[in-house]
């Protein structure tokens, strides 16, 4: 037939050929289809598709083009299949709806693929109506024995949060196929409904790469770093094949817990299995070993790059800045400066996170001007933060107080959080005051800000406001939120929480810690009691300090870890300055490293000093 169609073109004069085969408007569609009336041409010559491409969205011409395609002997629906598949992925995927009911208007009975790439254009423009329109089509003509249909269905509702009316058209699917399985785990992730997501992944009869790795990411992205690397564990023991994706998800989840061993063998693994080229990977192994306290190996990982990203400079520049090298941080920007890379938001949050750890307050306000004179960034409230953290810790309270009553966006309970903590410090009870009747507003269940203005209250011995404080944390329902330290020891991670003394090993950890305390003492240890902000005696004082979770894990770290080997820790709170001079002491005395990542920082103990410039 081909052969046929092709002998007869030619035989027509080169315009008339032209005009057949290159239409580009219906007023020339008709006058190639009267050339060939008059030359008795077959109509088989004219290209089925480009009638209906150049008809599709003109009710007259789709009424022209309907009745063309009749004398055709291939079916109508294939040719507008075409049309519709390349409406539905341009920019105007709405002209597929269109084209869509034009069809139902003049009777032409649509297949799977018609519903397919109607529904792609739906879901482009999450347009729930007409999905569902489609959806109601789909079950009338039988269509449901179509898994990539269904699916598509799926996910539709899934992008469109009707979370509810998936799963019941998961539960109806007469089969369901390992993406409809993954489709619906990943849409309850994204809605928030992690114990759903987890309940689906724990059904599935069968489990790709891409089921464990939506899984590992979810538990990262809903702060279960633990649950995601034993989901990991669990996938290696079984034999799945971990992707890109997968070294992403499980190095983030190492990052957040502090997995240190786990997160070098995926390191190991990615180089033995060709990903260590992958930018995101590298990206991701910069913030792992930065978040781990290994700042050497992120330097190592960052310099040995061959191409490096805006994130990949900001997550060295974040690290520098974490760790207290500030200067460090300040000429790894200027380096990406000199290199023709643009900064971006995140580059600056770490700029000023280096300034405000090290006091460089005049190298701040420069950073925070040149953000929008220099570059075009406008700051967001993270920066703001900022600033209000570098002028509190550099005890500039008055001005941080104006800074944020001059801002143009409304603080947050962060701001006000940096401004209560640099009143803490230095023991401005007004402005503290005026902080926490703020922050009480909006963020009303944070236990850190209570306890903070306790604490001034009780470091003032006003012992009556720090009880009434405490009392308002009851009423309201705020709880306490308990230290709680982990350390990792030949892969297992060990949780400690202040107080606890049930560990299977307590009784040596009390006695490490007497040893440590009796050589302490002899370089002139003096506990610091003013940290336990409670009116009883001095011994319970140092009863308290004693049981700090911090110190419970080191303990557990000495005896359970060879000697010279580093000790990491991770803390839920900030360290006390207790236990930071005691640490301090403690690593010369023991002649090891150890290092401890609390909530606002990493601490670097060596040799009786820490790298951090200040406590705070």
């Amino acid at each position: 037939m081909q052969v046929i169609m092709s002998s007869s073109l030619h035989s027509l004069p080169w315009s008339a050929q032209t005009l057949v085969s290159n239409f580009n408007s219906p007023l020339e569609l008709k006058q190639a289809h009267a050339h060939l009336i008059k030359t008795k041409t077959p109509l088989s010559l004219i290209p089925p598709s480009r009638i209906a491409s150049v008809c599709a969205l003109s009710h007259l011409d789709f009424s022209y083009a309907h009745r063309l395609l009749a004398h055709f002997h291939q079916p109508q629906i294939v040719v507008w299949n075409s049309c519709l598949k390349t409406l539905a992925e341009s920019d105007s995927p709405f002209d597929a709806i269109l084209l869509f009911r034009r069809l139902r208007e003049f009777d032409v009975v649509p297949d799977s693929f018609t519903c397919a790439f109607v529904l792609k254009a739906c879901t482009a423009l999450l347009d729930d109506k007409n999905g569902k329109i489609i959806h109601g089509v789909v079950e009338k003509f039988g269509f449901q024995w179509n898994i990539v249909l269904q699916n598509m269905i799926l996910n539709f509702y899934g992008l469109c949060g009707e979370m509810s009316t998936a799963r019941l058209v998961f539960d109806k699917m007469p089969q369901r196929d390992v993406v409809s399985w993954n489709v619906m785990i990943t849409h309850l992730v994204k809605s928030g409904d992690f114990e759903g997501a987890y309940g689906f992944f724990s059904r599935m009869p069968e489990r790709n790469v891409r089921s464990w790795t939506m899984m590992i990411s979810a538990c990262v992205h809903c702060g279960k770093p633990k649950e995601g690397v034993e989901l990991f564990m669990e996938m290696e023991k079984i034999g799945v094949q971990v992707n890109e994706v997968t070294v992403v998800a499980v190095l983030s989840a190492c990052a957040d817990l502090g997995a240190l061993e786990l997160g070098m063998r995926i390191h190991e693994y990615s180089k033995r299995s060709g990903f260590g080229r992958n930018v995101r990977v590298l990206n991701t192994l910069i913030d792992m070993y930065v978040k781990c306290g290994c700042l050497e190996e992120a330097r190592r990982v960052f310099e040995e790059m061959e191409e490096r990203t805006i994130v990949s400079w900001s997550a060295m520049i974040q690290g520098l800045a974490i760790h207290g090298h500030a200067q460090e941080a300040l000429r790894v920007f200027s380096m990406m400066i000199e290199m023709g890379v643009m900064p971006n938001g995140v580059t600056f949050i770490g700029l000023l996170h280096a300034c405000s750890h090290m006091g460089l307050v005049d190298e701040g306000r420069r950073f925070f001007s040149c953000m929008t004179r220099d570059y075009g960034i406008i700051p967001e409230i993270e920066h703001y933060g900022c600033m209000v953290d570098l002028y509190s810790r550099a005890g500039l309270l008055q001005e941080a107080h104006e800074f944020i009553m001059n801002m143009p966006i409304k603080p947050n309970g962060v701001v006000w959080g940096a401004l209560l903590g640099g009143c803490k410090v230095h023991k401005n009870i007004e402005l503290a005051e005026e902080a926490t009747s703020h922050l009480a507003q909006l963020d009303p269940l944070n236990d850190g800000y209570y306890i903070v203005l306790s604490n001034i209250y009780a470091e003032a011995e006003r012992w009556e406001d720090a009880s009434r404080v405490r009392k308002l944390m009851k009423n309201r329902g705020v709880k306490k939120k308990p230290g709680c330290s982990s350390v990792m020891v030949d892969g297992v991670i060990h949780e400690f929480v202040a107080g606890d003394d049930s560990h299977s090993q307590a009784n040596e950890i009390s006695d490490m810690w007497e040893k440590l305390l009796d050589y302490m003492k002899l370089r002139g240890y003096k506990p610091d009691t003013s940290v336990v902000l409670l009116d009883v005696e001095e011994k319970e004082k140092e009863k308290f300090l004693y049981g700090h979770s911090e110190k419970l894990a080191l303990c557990f770290g000495l005896i359970n870890t060879p000697p010279g080997s580093v000790i990491r820790i991770m803390k839920n709170l900030r360290v006390c300055e207790d236990c930071h001079a005691a640490f301090k002491l403690i690593s010369a005395i023991v002649n090891r490293e150890i290092v401890v990542r609390d909530r606002n920082r990493f601490h670097c103990f060596k040799d009786g000093a820490c790298s951090c410039q200040d406590y705070w």
